[in-house]
């Protein structure tokens, strides 16, 4: 069975289609085709949505799933007037809130994804730009200034996970990756010296080698680089330096870099700036 699921907003969408897919992610057994919506802001856009909805309820045979976070009473009239399924987000939530504190809300469109406070936005600026200039290792002097410094061979997902660790919570986040540049004479792989006086900030990020292997062959097809052995190698050394220096450790190869980062931050007992 496959049903529509419509995430609407009359602003960004980000916070429908968040809590849209954490829900329907529940449901392993059915297809659900997601389909985001956001700025819907005024009745001539809430109608042609509202027609469209309708249309997806004929031609699927079933009523829509629709969740949504809009503000604006005139523009979720028209949208509670398609056929589907509604969660309405704010007037669920924010009614009981409304009597719980005896205050009524602002209503205001785009509210939780707007600016707001100037330091909490520069805050996150700054860690973004943080993290792109010290990505794969590319100005250790300023790891001084870094909450973490992640480590792992070619691949392992250090780079997205900084950066969401910066955006998402203002964390600023160094990565440096794990080289044969870094073995031994006898091809021991050894801690780098430019990470021997932040030891305490360092995190280890492994991954399945049949999973490293398909993501290094997108990168350089038929090569070393991506070849079995060389990735198994490559797992091996890192974890048993990780284990030899108790140096916390994750697998990414299930998890998603949301939860890679959230586990870190639990497990290295960082402070999130927002």
């Amino acid at each position: 069975m496959t049903r529509t699921a419509f995430f609407i907003s009359d602003g960004t969408g980000i916070t429908a289609e968040t809590l849209g897919r954490s829900l329907l992610a529940q449901f392993e057994n059915l297809e659900i085709r997601m389909v985001t919506k956001p700025y819907i802001d005024n009745i001539d856009k809430a109608q042609s949505l509202a027609e469209v909805i309708q249309a997806t309820a004929i031609r699927d045979g079933e009523q829509p799933i629709i969740i949504d976070t809009i503000v604006d009473e005139n523009v979720r009239k028209i949208i509670s007037s398609a056929p589907g399924f509604k969660v309405d987000i704010f007037s669920t939530f924010l009614a009981p809130l409304e009597d719980e504190l005896a205050t009524h809300s602002t209503y205001t469109v785009g509210r939780t994804h707007s600016i707001g406070r100037d330091d909490v936005y520069m805050n996150r600026i700054d860690s973004v730009h943080f993290a792109l200039d010290n990505d794969d290792g590319a100005r250790t002097h300023q790891y001084d200034k870094a909450d973490i410094i992640l480590i792992g061979v070619s691949r392992c997902g250090k780079t997205p996970t900084s950066l969401y660790l910066a955006l998402q919570f203002g964390i600023r986040a160094a990565n440096y990756p794990l080289t044969e540049d870094d073995q031994d004479e006898d091809g021991t792989l050894k801690l780098p010296r430019a990470l021997m006086p932040h030891r305490h900030k360092l995190f280890g990020l492994t991954i399945d080698v049949r999973r490293l292997a398909a993501i290094r062959s997108e990168r350089r097809p038929n090569s070393r680089y991506c070849s079995m052995d060389q990735c198994m190698q490559e797992i091996q050394q890192a974890e048993a330096l990780y284990r030899q220096m108790h140096i916390p450790y994750i697998d990414t190869t299930r998890f998603s870099v949301e939860e890679i980062s959230t586990r870190m931050i639990a497990e290295a007992g960082l402070n999130r700036r927002f």
